[in-house]
This record gives C-alpha cells, structure tokens and sequence, in this order.
C-alpha cells in the first residue's frame, strides 16, 4: 500500500548538500524532491540504544533535516557490543549526549535536538508533538505501549522495531492508514513471561539488521516512495538467514484505534498496566526484600542460609555472588525446584535485578517457606554496592 509523502520538500538544496546526497539524488525514486522532503523532516528516535545506534546513524546520513534523540540513561560498557553510535571514551556519559556527537560527525548539516530524559506521560505528548516522524527503539512494554498511545491520539506514524536474542521484528504503526500496536498485542504479556534482552540477551548485529529495516521504513513514509510495512509484521531470524511477513489487520474493537475506543488518553501508569511482576510476586516480596549490603551482613555473620541464584547458566557464569546455588526459575515454574530447597536454612533468592527472583520467592512461599526472601536489586546491586571489582552484564 503505497501513502503519499508524510513531509513537504524543503525550499532547495545547498551545493554541499547536493554534494552529499548525489547517491541519493540520482535515484529516480527519490530524486531532488525526496530529499528535499528528507531535509525538512523532523524524526524523534525514542532510545540511544541497540536500535536507536545504527538507526541515528543512518538517518543522520540520509539528510534527515532534524533528529531528535531522547534516553536518560548512560553508556555502560556492556553496550558497545551493540550500541555502535558510542564509544569507548563514551562510558559513563549520557547517552543522549553522545549519540549526538557522533550524529554531528556524521552530518554536521543535521540539527540534533536532545532529550535528556526519561519518556513520560508527563512530556511524551509535547515532544512528540514537535516531530512528524517517530522511531520507536524502546525495550520494554510500558514505553512501547506509552509510545504507541501517544502517536494514536497524536496522528503521527511511528516505525516500530523489536530485538531478542537471534529473532527481529519490525512494522509501521499508523492508526490513519492501518493498525496500531494494541491491535497487534491487545494486551501485555504476563510479567516475566518474556526476557529482556538484558536478561535473555541479543546478538550484536542484530540491532543494525532491525535498525536499519526501520530507517528505511522512515525513508520510504517522509518520501512517500514503496511500500512502508504498514499492515504487515516483517520478522527475521538471524541462524536461518530468513524474512517473512505477517498480515496485521486494524481491529474494529482496539480499545485506542477502533471504531469506540475506550482508551481516548494516556494511561496514568503504564508501568501498571504492563506490571513489571505479577499480583502475587509484588504481595510475596512485601516485606520479604532484603538489600545485597543486608545480604553481605549475613553471610559475614554466619547466618544459615541457603542462597539461591534463578537466573540461567550462562549469566552465572559471567558473575556470581560468592556462595550461591544455581537453580534457574523455569525449575521453580515448574515445581522442581522446591525438593532442593533445606527445610532447615532460610531461603534467600536472587536475580539480575529482582524481577525474577520475586516471581520464584512468590512460589516458595506458596510452599511453606514462609521465611524466605529475595535480594532487591540482585547481581546488579551486589556489584555496585558490595563488590565492584565484579563484572556487570
């Protein structure tokens, strides 16, 4: 389905641009008007992170006029496996900030706006107002779902993108000419359902093959050439070397985009209605949390306890805290796990960072460990408050 062109053409190009853009310009399907169009766009990139790296980079090299760039966190180390935009000398900077750099080394003719701060119900709607183009590198569901809201009540596109492990996915949300994301996932999946990439992990290159499907699905929407990924769901997977499509089609019944929607402004809390664990993991852990220095303390006083780590093999391999047992939480999921579990010792669980081990302390105390409790924080806060000389993943 081909859309007419979501941006206007500039008024002209300078010399130095069409000596730049000559790739471009002698293309017949984009030409001088396309890059025209691609000078005047103003496209927001949500996240500086393994999409968002190869996506600004892209973009910032075919003439997008202005980019926007919004993230709050800062570059870790663990990020340049994938996060190709930063740099060694980046880590501990904004990543906003640095993204930025490198975008202005890239193309200095581009006008970087940066967002150094975190995507809220609070601004979401004024940032997103200042741009006609939105590309979603997001990796968790209440941004995506915040995301997607906020572009349906707004009436603007947005490139949506999804990375884990070996698999991709990617789409065009565009509730004026086809689905949203609610008419593709209506509801959020269960917590602890489905791994973060920071928990399950990505393969590197992974981010520049989805990153880069989703630039172009931008270019094709501000130029109006092809045919954008409006309607469909491409998905790739890496090992096979294999792409297909699904067909999504606009549910009459979304609750946002539908013929009566319910839904006609943002959610209060979409960390809510995602719920970053379940009901019975949030009741388990009140009162149940204890922090890694309260942990240390134990083990330093001889308490008996029995440490259990739930997180998988190969995260535990990377960094362990000292004297724990590994029992992954699919074993507590399905009930194996609690015959290794001493009836005479204290149950402590832990995760990456406490997500996870909620969820397992939730079973355990269904079971009779009324005692137990869980580390809030995990791996993540042992590293940084007892024992930084460890690796962080």
């Amino acid at each position: 389905m081909s859309l007419p062109p979501l941006v206007e053409p500039a008024a002209e190009l300078t010399v130095d641009e069409v000596r730049r853009y000559s790739r471009h310009l002698i293309i017949p399907d984009v030409g001088m008007a396309g890059q025209k169009r691609l000078k005047n766009a103003k496209v927001l990139c949500v996240g500086a992170g393994g999409l968002g790296s190869p996506a600004l980079l892209y973009l910032a090299a075919a003439g997008v006029g202005t980019l926007g760039i919004i993230d709050f966190d800062v570059v870790d180390e663990s990020n340049l496996q994938r996060q190709v935009i930063h740099g060694q000398s980046d880590v501990g900077r904004p990543k906003a900030e640095s993204a930025a750099a490198s975008v202005r080394e890239i193309n200095p003719l581009v006008e970087v706006v940066v967002h150094n701060t975190a995507l809220t119900t609070d601004n979401v709607m004024e940032i997103f107002s200042g741009y006609d183009l939105i590309v979603d590198g997001t990796d968790n569901f209440a941004t995506r779902y915040m995301v997607n809201d906020a572009a349906v009540l707004l009436g603007k596109p947005y490139v949506w993108g999804s990375i884990y492990r070996f698999d991709g996915q990617a789409s065009v949300f565009w509730a004026e000419h086809g689905p949203c994301y609610r008419c593709l996932y209506p509801e959020p999946p269960p917590p602890g359902m489905v791994p973060s990439c920071a928990e399950g992990g990505v393969l590197g290159v992974l981010c520049a093959s989805i990153g880069s499907v989703q630039v172009n699905e931008a270019i094709k929407l501000i130029t109006g050439i092809g045919d954008p990924l409006v309607g469909r769901l491409m998905i790739y997977d890496a090992l096979e070397m294999k792409y297909r499509d699904v067909k999504v089609r606009k549910d009459p019944e979304c609750v946002l985009c539908g013929k009566n929607p319910t839904v006609t402004a943002l959610l209060d809390d979409y960390e809510a209605f995602c719920g970053a664990v379940s009901d019975e993991a949030a009741e388990a852990v009140s009162g149940s949390t204890i922090t890694a220095l309260e942990l240390k303390a134990m083990q330093d006083n001889g308490e008996d306890i029995f440490l259990v780590d739930v997180r998988e093999p190969n995260e535990y391999e990377i960094v362990s805290i000292p004297g724990a047992t590994l029992i992954p939480k699919g074993e507590f999921l399905n009930g194996s796990a609690l015959e290794r579990l001493p009836q005479d010792k204290r149950i402590v669980l832990h995760c990456k960072s406490g997500a996870r081990s909620a969820e397992a302390l939730a079973i355990v105390k269904n079971a009779g460990f009324s005692d137990a409790v869980h580390v809030g924080g995990g791996v993540v806060s042992w590293v940084k408050t007892v024992d930084p000389s460890l690796p962080s993943y």
